[in-house]
C-alpha cells in the first residue's frame, strides 16, 4: 500500500503527459472561419470604395459648389442678390463669394450686384457672363459698370476700357449681334482683337475707337468677331471626362460589390 500509493503521483503526471501528447489542437470550424474571411474582403472593398468616392468628389465638384476656393484662390468679388440669379448652374444666395471663372446668370426680372474692390457691377436681367480678372466677359444681356480701378466689360472679341484709372460709369449691352456702348461718367476706349472679322471704317479711325462721355455707339459683333459660342460654366473639367469617369466609377462600384468573382457587368448595347 505505501509502495503504490508513493508512485501514484509520479503515474498520474505520466497519464496526464501521454494525454497531451494524444490531444489534437482545437480549430474553429471552417464555415466559421470562411465567414470571418468574407467580413474581412467586404470590409477592405468598403474601405476602398469610400476612398474613391472622396477623391471622385474632390475632382469633379467645384470649388464654389463647396462653398469654398481652393487655398491659392482669393475671393474675387461678393454678389447681392434677391433671388433669380444663379452661379455655376446652382441657384446663388445673397452676399455670395464669387471666383475667378465663375458664371453668372440672371433670371427674366432678376438683377445681380457685383461688389469688388474699387468697381461695381450690375448684371441686368436676362443676362449671362463669366468674371475674370479685372474683367467681365458678357456673353449676352447687359451690364452697367462703376470703376476706379479700369474695369473691364469684353463682349466677343470687343473689349470696353475706362480711358482714365479715375471714377468711371459706362453701360454695355449685347443684344441681337449688337454691342452697345454707352458712357455715362469719363470716356471708354473700345478695342477689338486683330485677325476677327474686317475692321470697319468706323473702328479704323482712332478717335472713333473712343466713346466720349454722354455719348453711345453701336458695334456689329458679327463683323468684327465673326461666329462665336456661349460659355460653359468654369467647372474647369472637360463634359466628356466627368461622362467617362461617372462611367468608370459605376463599374468599379460594381466589380468591389460584386467582389468579382469572374463575372462582368452587363451593358446597354449587349444583355
Amino acid at each position: 500500500m505505501h509502495g503504490h500509493a508513493r508512485f501514484d503521483p509520479i503515474h498520474r503526471r505520466f497519464l496526464r503527459v501521454i494525454q497531451s501528447a494524444n490531444r489534437r489542437p482545437s480549430y474553429p470550424p471552417l464555415r466559421f472561419r470562411l465567414a470571418v474571411l468574407q467580413k474581412l474582403a467586404f470590409r477592405m472593398r468598403v474601405s476602398i470604395l469610400r476612398c474613391f468616392l472622396s477623391w471622385a468628389m474632390v475632382v469633379t465638384v467645384p470649388a464654389s459648389v463647396l462653398g469654398q476656393a481652393p487655398p491659392e484662390q482669393a475671393t474675387a468679388a461678393v454678389l447681392h442678390t434677391q433671388g433669380g440669379v444663379w452661379v455655376n448652374g446652382y441657384e446663388a444666395h445673397d452676399s455670395s463669394a464669387i471666383f475667378t471663372g465663375d458664371l453668372i446668370e440672371t433670371k427674366p426680372g432678376f438683377s445681380a450686384i457685383l461688389n469688388m474692390e474699387g468697381s461695381t457691377v450690375q448684371i441686368q436681367p436676362e443676362s449671362v457672363a463669366k468674371l475674370q480678372q479685372n474683367l467681365l466677359v458678357l456673353d449676352h444681356g447687359s451690364v452697367s459698370v462703376g470703376t476706379s480701378t479700369g474695369f473691364k466689360v469684353k463682349v466677343n472679341c470687343i473689349t470696353a476700357i475706362p480711358v482714365l484709372n479715375t471714377w468711371t460709369q459706362y453701360d454695355v449691352t449685347d443684344l441681337n449681334g449688337t454691342v452697345q456702348v454707352s458712357a455715362r461718367k469719363q470716356d471708354v476706349r473700345v478695342e477689338h482683337e486683330m485677325g476677327h472679322g474686317k475692321p470697319s471704317a468706323e473702328t479704323q479711325a482712332s478717335d472713333r475707337g473712343v466713346v466720349h462721355e454722354t455719348e453711345q455707339k453701336n458695334y456689329d459683333e458679327s463683323q468684327l468677331c465673326g461666329a462665336a459660342g456661349p460659355l460653359n460654366a468654369g467647372s474647369g473639367l472637360n463634359p466628356k471626362w466627368i461622362v467617362a469617369g461617372a462611367a468608370g466609377a459605376g463599374v468599379l462600384i460594381w466589380i468591389l460589390v460584386h467582389g468579382g468573382g469572374g463575372k462582368t457587368p452587363l451593358s446597354t448595347s449587349q444583355p
